[in-house]
């Protein structure tokens, strides 16, 4: 007995993803928030900063299927910060259809000992997933405004003409701008996971 296939629908082994949407950023679609992109509610000690910014593809065109997910340490450096009032150092935001812009409001994050004890400048950790990307893409995002850039033992590795790439620059609104090239003239440092 041979069975034929139904007419018009879409059979779930010829889908493709990314189905973001419908599992881990579900807001979109009237579903419960999994995760936030304000990661600092009310009560959460540090100063306050939002990062807006735009992925983009290799041709500057907006993705508006991404996915984000951030991590960051605390005012002061913890990783694992406890008793913070709610805060847990983890964001997700979903790009918008249109232009594929983001947004996370947190605080600013203190400085982190890396391997050997060498401070880190205060970044966030940033997790790009988007449609054609297998594997997640990993960078990090550092402030313009920080003198301990200088230092830092992960961005000293990068080479200093794409530097440039990693950090968000405060506008006259005080927000931090990061956009992320996938790929092309201007790509994003990704570091391996």
């Amino acid at each position: 007995m041979t069975t034929e296939p139904k007419p018009g629908g879409i059979t779930p082994s010829q889908t493709i993803g990314p189905f973001f949407a419908y599992a881990l950023t579900p807001r979109a679609y009237g579903g419960p928030e999994l995760a936030s992109e304000r990661l600092a509610p009310e009560g959460v000690p540090g100063e306050r900063i939002r990062i807006e910014g735009q992925v983009l593809d290799g041709d500057g065109l907006p993705v508006g299927d991404a996915m984000l997910e951030l991590w960051q340490a605390d005012a002061q450096g913890r990783c694992q910060p406890q008793g913070n009032a709610g805060f847990t150092g983890f964001g997700r935001a979903e790009t918008t259809a249109e232009e594929g812009r983001f947004w996370f409001e947190t605080i600013r994050p203190g400085p982190v000992a890396g391997p050997g004890g060498a401070l880190q400048a205060p970044h966030l950790s940033l997790s790009v997933f988007a449609r054609g990307v297998l594997v997640r893409l990993m960078t990090r995002i550092y402030f313009a405004d920080q003198p301990a850039n200088a230092a830092d033992p992960v961005l000293a590795l990068v080479p200093p003409e794409r530097r440039e790439t990693l950090i968000a620059k405060r506008d006259d609104q005080g927000v931090y701008r990061f956009d992320i090239r996938l790929q092309g003239q201007g790509e994003t440092v990704f570091f391996d996971a």
